[in-house]
């Protein structure tokens, strides 16, 4: 099969004829009909993630088409239409028996903990626990948008952050995720503060029901811009970024007794990153962080999805070829682009 493979982390990936992925028992073997272009594929790449192990295949938000199935595999066949989550859970342990699965203590993660999607084939572990089945009339470019952006967003703004309609939140980096976060949001009935550098990211968070933006590129503190058009703060602040300053900036953004929700990744060269804890103490925030979506909580966001309520479809503005992925993964930290970018591994 043809996938996009590197060798050296943050050198130039190549296009290449690689093995066919079989099964394993628990597992099935899915052929990718789409897989977004998303930032943490970005931070693989260069080398912030210790699970990658060299030559590696990027890819973690998929959708496809089942072809082969493990011998112990008993709720999926060939040919049946799905997505999975980032976060594959293993279905044994203490976290996945209380339903957590997005924090399984032995999960895997496809483009990361092993070869991703960025490929005509990927291999997706514990397949009766991980695998969602995708509405006939779901084109897969929309349901690869799901597996990490979406799914991440949505739970980070209904289960983690609470949002209650009403509310104002405060959406710190509008790509994907962000944008993502301010639809959910929006839709939930809150009022959403949209901040990013750019205009074009910033004109589609608008789109997506933003009542106010803050161009960062031109406001030297986002976090008191929000304040000010919040009229004391954000009830519910997302850094859907990450990074120290919109870290800083969401928390900075709130009001007493607000609730921070930490979605993007923050690497560091020793692994942390400075909060601002003192001002988490004087106004009782609370600081939480939010890691994908388990597979059984997609209906609820799935129903929404189908009904119009979400649009998903609307966050993808760009579809490339396998070929083109490589200068899209090496441009995602001078040129994201906005919105999702959607590879095609069959163009």
């Amino acid at each position: 099969m043809r996938a996009v493979v590197f060798e050296e982390y943050g050198r130039p990936a190549e296009v290449r004829e690689v093995p066919e992925p079989e099964p394993a028992e628990h597992g099935v073997v899915v052929r990718v009909a789409a897989t977004g272009l998303c930032r943490s594929d970005w931070h693989g790449w260069k080398g912030h993630d210790p699970d990658i192990t060299l030559p590696h295949v990027p890819g973690h938000e998929l959708a496809g088409v089942v072809a082969a199935v493990g011998g112990r595999v008993t709720r999926w066949r060939p040919g049946d239409r799905v997505t999975v989550p980032f976060v594959c859970a293993c279905g044994g342990c203490p976290s996945c028996a209380a339903g957590d699965q997005q924090v399984c203590e032995r999960q895997t993660q496809p483009g990361f903990s092993h070869w991703g999607s960025f490929a005509e084939y990927v291999a997706l572990g514990h397949a009766d626990v991980n695998l969602v089945a995708l509405p006939d009339d779901m084109p897969y470019a929309t349901a690869a948008a799901l597996g990490c952006r979406f799914a991440t967003a949505f739970r980070a703004v209904v289960q983690q952050g609470r949002v209650a309609a009403g509310d104002w939140v405060a959406v710190h980096g509008c790509g994907g995720v962000g944008l993502s976060a301010v639809m959910i949001a929006a839709a939930s009935g809150a009022r959403v503060v949209a901040v990013d550098v750019s205009p074009e990211a910033l004109a589609l968070a608008e789109r997506f029901g933003a009542v106010h933006t803050v161009d960062a590129a031109r406001e030297p503190d986002t976090a008191a811009a929000v304040l000010a058009l919040t009229q004391g703060g954000a009830h519910v602040s997302l850094d859907a970024l990450g990074s120290p300053a919109t870290c800083a900036a969401s928390v900075g953004s709130l009001r007493r007794r607000g609730r921070h929700v930490q979605v993007g990744l923050l690497p560091s060269p020793d692994g942390t990153t400075p909060v601002p804890l003192a001002r988490a103490i004087a106004l009782e925030l609370e600081l939480l962080g939010s890691h994908g979506m388990a597979a059984h909580a997609y209906p609820g966001m799935l129903g929404l999805v189908r009904s119009g309520v979400l649009r998903p479809d609307l966050l993808v503005t760009r579809t490339i070829s396998l070929d083109a992925a490589p200068a899209a993964l090496a441009a995602m930290d001078t040129a994201p682009g906005a919105g999702v970018t959607v590879i095609d591994p069959w163009s």
